[in-house]
């Protein structure tokens, strides 16, 4: 076949050209096969469970478990009347009970789960009765890894050791039926939302209101609605008139021994880890309490010439609770300052104001932890301290003001309408005659020997 030369010509460039594309393509293809793959992203580590943390968490929530059953129980039981001491008793372990069934229930879920649009103010309901949660679900995973059960139980012991200091504000004088009823209302409408809005996701935490371990959350709770109580209910029957002096400080004495050895639970257990921060937080609550002991016994001391059991252990008690808010927030130095001004003003409240005033808190529910915990909050914000805990960068009086503010409004109204639901169903007290008697007898039937 005869072929033009320009064909020719144009057939051998074409060929030339079809020839490198092969060649290059097929290079191409080698390179591509055998180019290694681009590493793929290391998957993030699955949280397993932290057994030092969770061993530390279990140990916690024992000791706040103790703090009430049977401290708190024991702390007041000696300070009331013989005549009443079982009632008062009484009242410390079946608030355990009742809030234990309620938390199990309901409150956990209302504190700690996601509220949806209403999380600035109060949990969810999907948590209820726990469900969803089980023996592998982890709280704060990649944090502090331990087990949700743990988590809910150590909230529990806060949850119920909190309504229980309100009873020490009008002990001697409220009928055990309306004390059931009162307290269980509370905890769903008062404490839940308040637990929310600092720990659980709620307005007044996004804020940046500190409180390490309950100040906010626990003693200025407890200690509102124990004065709104003893407002409401008014003073015992023969009060001023009648000598209404502790029956056996001994009683007290241990429980208040109970108290501060099971604070270490509340305050350093409060950090959910084993670490640094926790430690920290024990020692903090080892200065200030002391500190705060030492000078209500000495402003004692100074003012009625002689320093009193009863003095020194509610000074104690008053230091426990002032630093809880600052615990893991402030340094040694701070924690001693914290103590000394609670010592001396919880004193100067529970002596002085409430006598000045008039109103009848039995048992300085308001007095100690009322004023301890604004204290504490106060103080918290002008001594935290970020070489201790980082969060206290923030930190300022007018942002802890704010907290103070709004848990005592809402803890005051709250209270104050429970009560006159409960009056309207059961009435709130026993009738005078009861009341002159005793409650061991008239409530439950049984008295001490």
């Amino acid at each position: 076949m005869n072929i033009p030369s320009t064909l020719k010509t144009t057939g051998r460039a074409a060929a030339l050209g079809a020839l490198a594309l092969a060649v290059f393509g097929t290079v191409a293809a080698f390179a591509q096969e055998a180019a290694p793959a681009a590493p793929a992203a290391p998957a993030a580590p699955t949280p397993v469970l932290d057994t030092g943390n969770t061993a530390w968490m279990l140990t916690s929530t024992a000791l706040v478990l103790m703090m009430t059953i049977p401290g708190l129980a024991l702390f007041y039981g000696g300070m009331v009347r013989k005549k009443n001491v079982l009632a008062t008793i009484m009242q410390s372990f079946a608030i355990t009970c009742l809030v234990t069934v309620l938390w199990f229930m309901f409150g956990y879920s209302l504190a700690f789960s996601d509220g949806g649009g209403m999380n600035a103010y109060l949990g969810g309901f999907s948590k209820f009765f726990h469900q969803g949660i089980t023996t592998s679900t982890l709280w704060l995973p990649g944090v502090a890894n331990i087990p949700e059960f743990v988590f809910s139980m150590f909230q529990l012991t806060f949850a119920i050791i909190t309504p229980a200091l309100i009873a020490g504000a009008f002990a001697e004088r409220m009928k055990f039926s309306a004390l059931l009823i009162f307290m269980g209302l509370w905890l769903v409408a008062v404490y839940a939302p308040i637990a929310h809005w600092v720990w659980g996701g709620g307005f007044l935490g996004s804020a940046g209101v500190l409180d390490f371990a309950g100040g906010t959350v626990v003693h200025i709770n407890a200690g509102v609605a124990g004065l709104v109580c003893a407002l409401v209910l008014g003073k015992r029957e023969g009060y001023g008139t009648t000598n209404m002096a502790p029956h056996n400080l001994v009683y007290s004495v241990i429980g208040a021994s109970l108290l501060w050895v099971g604070w270490f639970g509340f305050n350093a257990g409060s950090e959910l880890a084993a670490d640094g921060l926790a430690g920290a937080a024990m020692m903090n609550t080892q200065v200030a309490t002391a500190a705060a002991a030492l000078a209500w016994m000495f402003a004692e001391w100074i003012v009625a010439k002689k320093p009193s059991v009863l003095g020194i252990i509610s000074g104690a008690v008053a230091g426990l609770v002032a630093v809880t808010p600052a615990s893991g927030f402030v340094n040694p130095t701070g924690a001693f300052i914290v103590g000394i001004v609670a010592g001396v003003l919880c004193y100067i409240s529970a002596v002085k104001v409430k006598h000045m005033f008039g109103y009848d808190d039995s048992l300085d529910a308001f007095g100690v932890h009322g004023v301890g915990g604004v204290i504490g909050a106060l103080l918290t914000g002008a001594l935290a301290d970020p070489a201790i805990n980082s969060l206290g960068k923030g930190a300022s009086v007018g942002t802890q003001i704010y907290g103070i503010v709004f848990t005592i409004l809402w803890t005051a109204i709250a209270t104050f309408v429970i009560l006159f639901i409960v009056k309207a169903l059961v009435g709130l007290r026993p009738s005078s005659q009861e009341e002159v008697e005793g409650l061991d007898v008239t409530q439950h039937g049984e008295v001490v020997p």
